[in-house]
């Protein structure tokens, strides 16, 4: 029994001491965990110790207002970071945001950083395991303190731009959260709907603080970066309600400009259609809402869709005309004997290939040409809509950027819809010509012509109705084919550019656009509408010559030009270049160099007395062109260009004048 003993004594206490032998519990040091232990003992001695006072025994106020201050020392961090316990779980924040006011603002402000790249890391690492962390982001997002506040929203856009899948979330409905799943598709939906849950809060507080005058610039900021960096995500209908509602004035602030700015990116980066489509239309029911009282930025945002490059169908205010020539060609029906021959399982095989590589296609979301089109006509039949709308209202300050807008979109417009536009920019070009005449019937009539003419800048609309009419026929491709049945007379446009040369001529605002009016506030700084888009900015002069290059070159039919309409332009192109300011002249000469490079033939005998061909005189003001004989007239004005005092002047004169001498030598 000795022996025994002995040996029972030795396992239990193993002379190598050794760690591997020994118990897990007879590894833990128990004294030390039973000093740490509290001592409830003590507790309650401390709660029911009295003192002996003159109106009898109380409690020791001393001692628990000391226990009351030692338990506010403890919760010395904002939002009580602790452990790792607390890096998967939610903490509670309720007790101890209470803590923030007896804080500094700079240390508040401090703790909170620290919080927020804590948190924004843990999501960011290991989202999966951490989405619950988008809780504490959105409650420092509440923060009486705008600093916080700013830095919490910023925080919440990084992490959300930098965790959102590639592809949208569909919220779970009940038979789906019904539905018996694995345990890995059980976790991944539940992180997919947190995370959908936790951005459809943060979209609505940006909503929400877009029109707060403090919090409103960092919401629109952070709203527009999601709109331009995912806009494939939920909400995204959310987000454009948003920047609309900021595009719904007359006079844009920076914030707006930046909505502008975002909306144009979209348009630029969409490649399905689906938020083009979105965007376009909620900014027409904007601005049908509005009459049409917003700032011409906005409607100039259509000029930045993917139509112009990519959409090659005519198009109208109410359906699209799509090309037929694939579906003219009747298919072939194959024979049985042109038939490949399959089996019944061969068959049965190729179906299921055909359907798994559609499943695929779905899953890879490649981009339907189909469904492209289709989004594209629908935002192209919307852009109309809007541009036709403003023209039938002769909203004068949108004016520039319709016709702007028609002139891009002509190549696209339907050859039935020609009609009505050339009538309508021939009312508007009227219209202009009769708010320059003065009003003798009413008194006040010479102020308000100056003030309306001011506005509405009629010679700069009347150019670009004279461009667009000629857009609408150049832009076509089948035009040479359908010349038969389609007669556009735009002798009416020709006409009014002829009569307007010698005004513009001396115009002294000739080399300035639209905005150079605008280019300065009253206090004298320069204001954002210098760095604007180049849409209805150009000069006058600039739109002079896209008119006249329309007119005098066309990219088709050039043999067509009559010679007396080129002859008649010239010798009032040399006429005008004596009175344009200097760089103006240079370019008109330029055009005329082109000119005379390609009707050199034509015209001709404007440079040599012995080859004139009409008699009369000429007619500089006639109300025709044909009928101003300008084969009656020399071009005595490139003699006195000669001796410009500028030399690029001097050098572009005897360009027009070899360009004529070698045509006559080549005859």
């Amino acid at each position: 029994m000795a022996a025994e003993r002995v040996s029972k004594r030795r396992r239990l206490s193993p002379p190598d001491g050794g760690k591997g032998t020994v118990p897990g519990f007879a590894q833990w040091d128990i004294e030390q965990d039973y000093e740490q232990r509290s001592r409830k003992g003590k507790k309650d001695k401390g709660e029911k110790l009295l003192v002996r006072t003159a109106e009898g025994w109380k409690e020791n106020q001393r001692l628990k207002e000391a226990e009351q201050n030692a338990a506010n020392e403890d919760a010395d961090s904002f939002l009580a970071s602790g452990g790792e316990d607390d890096d998967s779980g939610v903490a509670d924040v309720e007790p101890k945001t209470a803590q923030k006011s007896q804080l500094p603002p700079k240390e508040l402000i401090r703790q909170a950083k620290e919080d927020l790249a804590r948190i924004a890391s843990h999501v960011s690492e290991d989202p999966e395991e951490n989405i619950a962390q988008l809780g504490q982001l959105a409650q420092l997002a509440q923060s009486d303190n705008l600093t916080v506040k700013k830095l919490a929203l910023g925080t919440q856009l990084a992490v959300y731009k930098d965790i959102i899948p590639g592809y949208r979330i569909r919220p779970q409905s009940k038979e789906d959260m019904q539905a018996k799943v694995s345990k890995e598709v059980r976790k991944l939906r539940d992180y997919e709907q947190t995370l959908l849950s936790g951005y459809k809060e943060y979209v609505q507080m940006l909503s929400k603080l877009a029109g707060d005058s403090q919090m409103g610039g960092i919401a629109i900021a952070c709203a527009t970066a999601l709109l331009t960096s995912v806009p494939h995500f939920n909400c995204r209908n959310d987000l454009i309600s948003l920047v609309v509602r900021k595009l719904s004035t007359r006079s844009l602030s920076a914030d707006a400009r930046k909505c502008a700015e975002a909306l144009e990116q979209l348009f630029h980066d969409d490649e399905e259609g689906h938020a083009s489509l979105e965007a376009v239309g909620q900014l027409t029911r904007m601005m049908k809402g509005k009459n049409f009282q917003i700032n011409e930025s906005v409607l100039n945002t259509f000029l930045h869709l993917r139509l112009l490059s990519e959409f090659t169908h005519k198009a109208s205010t109410n359906h699209i005309d799509k090309d037929d020539a694939q579906d003219a060609q009747p298919r072939k029906k194959l024979t049985k004997k042109d038939r490949e021959h399959r089996t019944k399982r061969e068959r049965k095989v190729m179906k299921e290939r055909k359907q798994v590589a559609k499943e695929l296609q779905e899953a890879d979301a490649v981009v339907s040409y189909e469904e492209r089109d289709k989004n594209q006509a629908e935002t192209l039949k919307l852009v109309f809509v809007a541009y036709f709308r403003i023209l039938k209202a002769r909203v004068q300050h949108l004016m520039g950027a319709v016709l702007e807008g028609l002139a891009k979109y002509s190549h696209l417009i339907n050859q039935d819809f020609f009609g009505d536009v050339l009538e309508v920019l021939k009312d508007l070009i009227s219209e202009a010509e009769a708010s320059l005449q003065p009003d003798d019937e009413d008194d006040d009539g010479d102020e308000v012509d100056i003030d309306a003419a001011a506005e509405r800048n009629v010679t700069r609309e009347s150019l670009l109705c004279i461009i667009t009419a000629f857009a609408l026929l150049q832009g076509q491709h089948d035009v040479a084919k359908s010349a038969n049945t389609l007669h556009l007379d735009l002798n009416f446009f020709i006409t009014h550019l002829y009569r307007t040369l010698l005004p513009l001529a001396l115009n002294p605002d000739i080399e300035l656009s639209a905005k150079s009016a605008h280019l300065l506030d009253p206090n004298g700084l320069a204001t954002p509408t210098a760095k604007d888009t180049k849409v209805n900015v150009a000069t006058t002069t600039v739109l002079l010559l896209r008119s006249l290059h329309s007119v005098l070159l066309p990219p088709t039919a050039t043999k067509s030009v009559p010679p007396v309409r080129i002859a008649a332009f010239v010798k009032q192109l040399m006429s005008a270049s004596l009175h344009l300011p200097q760089k103006s002249t240079i370019a008109v000469l330029g055009l005329l160099r082109e000119v005379t490079k390609t009707h050199a033939g034509k015209i001709a005998g404007l440079w040599n007395t012995e080859e004139r061909r009409g008699d009369g005189v000429f007619d500089a003001t006639g109300a025709a062109v044909e009928s101003s004989n300008p084969f009656a007239a020399t071009v005595w004005e490139g003699e006195l260009l000669r001796l410009h005092f500028d030399p690029r002047v001097r050098e572009a004169v005897l360009g027009v004048q070899q360009n004529v001498i070698i045509k006559a030598e080549g005859r």
